[in-house]
């Protein structure tokens, strides 16, 4: 059995939990929040007795061996860290961390520590993803893959009434290339590896951060386009683009209807069945990683998020978009 605690408390950690407690060796033990009222409240939905407001005592906590850390993107790394120096196992929400310097800093804590750290990218671990990966040769070879995941914030209308959340603030490390684009560069990178070029285009928003943007990228062989937004919504599906074929995905963050369209027209569905809670598989995807004594996962390997980061670094240098984290 493997103990958790959670730091953040909010819907995506509500997911994660939901996700993860059809596996039989995970526990949530404990909780962290700022407040005590708000560690407190998101405790007692899920019966935990355990809750903390100071994340070093939480670190060093015997009631836990894991942490999953979905609080914002700015204090991902220093939150990893923490925990790490703790002695427990973490995943963390995507996107990693701030830049890439953090996300090395992140890798070098787990060596040194002899602990599980993994990026919470959830698409890479649904069997679908794997199914897409393994039908590339279908449509081979490929020449073009198009991501498009735009999805209206319901934070966006604050912040046109001039309140700016969470998701609107440059100090959190946020903005809809981090928030969303993550969700279709890491699935390029895992199926593709590194790109050579980034080149990027933005709305940029008066609160500092991007509301909407574009990636392109090339490959010796192919060409990459990432179609995000949190101030739009689109009902356009997402493509790889095959010399005999397009592999067609309706819902890109969890590849949910998906098919082959061969140029004959015929279509061939790819469909594993997959669960509705998709968080259950990056949640025993870790869990195994943690009981096989490795400090990396297979699938959501370092050098992915570090290519990743990269990309979303190598971006936001195109679009202007800074952090105070970069400057630390």
């Amino acid at each position: 059995m493997i103990k958790f605690g959670v730091i953040g408390t909010n819907w995506i950690t509500d997911r994660f939990i939901d996700g993860a407690s059809k596996l039989e060796n995970f526990e949530l033990n404990a909780v962290y929040s700022r407040t005590e009222e708000k560690a407190e409240e998101f405790a007692s939905k899920y019966q935990v007795e355990t809750i903390f407001t100071d994340v070093e005592t939480f670190a060093n906590s015997d009631s836990i061996d894991a942490v999953y850390i979905a609080s914002p993107t700015a204090l991902h790394s220093d939150h990893a860290i923490t925990c790490m120096n703790g002695g427990k196992h973490v995943i963390v929400e995507k996107p990693f961390a701030s830049n890439e310097r953090e996300v090395l800093q992140m890798i070098q804590t787990a060596k040194k520590n002899n602990v599980t750290l993994m990026e919470a990218m959830k698409t890479t671990h649904v069997p679908n993803f794997k199914l897409i990966k393994d039908s590339l040769d279908k449509i081979g070879p490929v020449r073009r893959y198009v991501a498009n995941f735009c999805q209206y914030s319901s934070r966006y209308d604050k912040y046109k009434e001039g309140i700016v959340l969470n998701a609107f603030k440059p100090e959190l490390s946020n903005g809809s290339l981090m928030d969303i684009g993550v969700y279709c560069l890491y699935p390029m990178v895992a199926l593709f590896g590194a790109p050579t070029r980034v080149k990027a285009t933005a709305y940029m928003l008066e609160s500092g951060v991007d509301g909407e943007g574009t990636v392109t990228v090339d490959y010796p062989d192919l060409n990459g386009v990432a179609m995000f937004s949190k101030i739009t919504n689109s009902s356009l599906p997402s493509e790889i683009q095959g010399e005999k074929g397009s592999i067609v995905i309706g819902k890109f963050s969890d590849m949910n209807d998906v098919k082959i369209v061969y140029h004959d027209g015929t279509e061939e569905v790819l469909d594993t069945g997959q669960e509705e809670k998709t968080m259950y598989y990056e949640a025993k995807s870790f869990i195994e990683t943690i009981e096989n004594g490795k400090t990396e996962n297979d699938v959501n390997t370092w050098e992915h998020s570090l290519a990743t980061m990269r990309i979303l670094d190598q971006a936001r240098a195109e679009i202007g978009l800074e952090f105070p984290a970069d400057h630390k």
